[in-house]
């Protein structure tokens, strides 16, 4: 039984196939999602212009644009929707600077897949 009323758009951003993969296996029992991927930042742009994601699990590391550059873009551009980081670094800077630049919640690698969940739910509810 699906968590969530409505078929919801979903952006996972990560460089990492494997985390992709894993959070897509994890999301396939709790929701009826539309999931479209991105490995990285100037991908994730495409993806959101053309999709308007409802939420979207962004990474902050990631080659060419990396995930500061994809909030800094969306927030200069006005476009607002739940942005959950998903991040190894757990410097007090970084998550200052993520709620700054609008993430709605900032989780840490290893994933609690627990605490994603309960994430992107309360963020679908806010939406």
């Amino acid at each position: 039984m699906s968590l969530l009323k409505s078929k919801k758009k979903l952006l996972i951003v990560d460089d990492s196939k494997v985390t992709r993969m894993k959070i897509i296996t994890e999301l396939s029992s709790f929701g009826d999602f539309d999931i479209q991927e991105a490995e990285d930042g100037d991908n994730a742009l495409i993806k959101i212009r053309n999709q308007k994601p409802d939420c979207m699990l962004l990474d902050i590391l990631m080659p060419h644009k990396n995930g500061f550059s994809v909030l800094e873009e969306l927030k200069n551009q006005n476009l607002s929707f739940p942005i959950i980081i998903l991040t190894a670094d757990i410097q007090k800077t970084t998550l200052k600077k993520c709620k700054e630049l609008g993430a709605f919640d900032v989780l840490y690698k290893p994933i609690n897949i627990k605490k994603m969940k309960n994430s992107i739910k309360r963020s679908l509810k806010q939406k």
